[in-house]
């Protein structure tokens, strides 16, 4: 299949991923746009993965201050350099993610972060909410390890969709700006303040 520069620039519009590397990624996949940014996304995962020792001692901290003053946000954004720091795109990063834990109140930036007895109590609930319909024993440790796994997936900042753009988790968007970037990127710490909570 001819890839065009049509099908190239409306790829990079999807992703904003690099013109060269979105011509790579319809040749490979014969010019199917779906599995193109699939590619894509896979490629900066790579490339994330490659990064991930390096330190990020650099970086900025972004606030976000919701209408009206009631909601507020605190995010530390880490990255190698301080050249990176002071970039558009890493202010514009920091800024989604700043504005995304107003909207989306992570309870913590990891699994590993979340309390312990915050998992213990949600584990009971659904143990005794598998018991309470009925479920075979046997089953009920695999209901409850999938219910958790959704907990997760709606408390931790890492795994919940990103609010500008459900297909991505907030891990995808980190993914995206290390493989634009070329540098480490981390989501250090946030703290959201809201008045009256």
């Amino acid at each position: 299949m001819e890839i065009t520069s049509q099908m190239v620039k409306e790829l990079r519009d999807k992703t904003n991923a690099g013109m060269m590397d979105c011509k790579k990624a319809l040749v490979e996949t014969d010019g199917d746009m779906e599995k193109a940014i699939d590619f894509l996304r896979q490629k900066g995962l790579a490339v994330a993965m490659k990064r991930a020792d390096r330190a990020t001692s650099e970086g900025l901290v972004e606030t976000y201050i919701h209408a009206g003053g009631k909601l507020g946000v605190m995010v530390e954004i880490g990255c190698e350099t301080d050249f990176v720091a002071k970039s558009d795109m890493f202010r514009e990063f920091a800024k989604d993610v700043a504005m995304h834990i107003a909207a989306s109140n992570p309870v913590a930036t990891k699994r590993e972060e979340v309390p312990a007895e915050l998992v213990a109590r949600e584990t009971e609930i659904f143990k005794n909410q598998a018991l309470e319909s009925g479920k075979p024993e046997n089953i009920i440790d695999k209901i409850v390890a999938g219910k958790i796994d959704k907990y997760y997936s709606e408390i931790t900042l890492m795994e919940q969709k990103f609010v500008k753009n459900p297909d991505l988790t907030i891990q995808d968007l980190l993914n995206e700006i290390i493989a634009k970037i070329g540098e480490n990127i981390s989501i250090k710490r946030f703290a959201r303040f809201q008045v009256g909570a």
